[in-house]
């Protein structure tokens, strides 16, 4: 029995590790612009994220939309956060669909944390704040474009 739980702790410990490789990767460069963020969600099994920011790049100001689908979601919610973008070498990598590049976790306060990574490489580490209730039990992308 002691032996199986080792196992399973082992296990787990990989998969976290394995997770956080992005995160950590993303963390050794320095961040090439930020982000901020305001929207929310709403779900009742199918859930659907909406909102807009700006993304701060080379001192230019490139505001963007979000939109995004999850499924066994429930809840509504406000959303408000800031980020740190890796990896970015144009504006225009900056578009595309993010899905989950590491392990997310949720702050005291309904904060939480994630590390999101698009098509082109590019890598946003999200802080927000959410006012609300929302559950989410499985993974979800959003898309993300910039306006012209």
């Amino acid at each position: 029995m002691r032996n199986k739980a080792l196992k399973y702790y082992l296990a787990a410990a990989v998969v976290a590790a394995l997770g956080a490789a992005p995160m950590a990767s993303a963390q050794d460069a320095a961040a090439n612009g930020t982000l901020t963020f305001s929207g929310g969600s709403a779900a009742a099994g199918v859930g659907y994220t909406w909102g807009h920011g700006v993304l701060t790049y080379n001192n230019q100001e490139y505001p963007f939309t979000v939109e995004g689908l999850s499924v066994v979601d429930v809840g509504v919610a406000s959303i408000e956060g800031a980020g740190e973008v890796y990896n970015l070498k144009s504006p225009a990598a900056f578009s595309g669909n993010y899905v989950s590049a590491g392990v997310g976790a949720t702050l005291a306060g309904g904060g939480s944390v994630a590390a999101l990574e698009n098509q082109n490489g590019v890598i946003i580490h999200f802080h927000s704040t959410t006012e609300g209730l929302k559950l989410n039990l499985s993974p979800s992308g959003v898309s993300v474009r910039l306006k012209r």
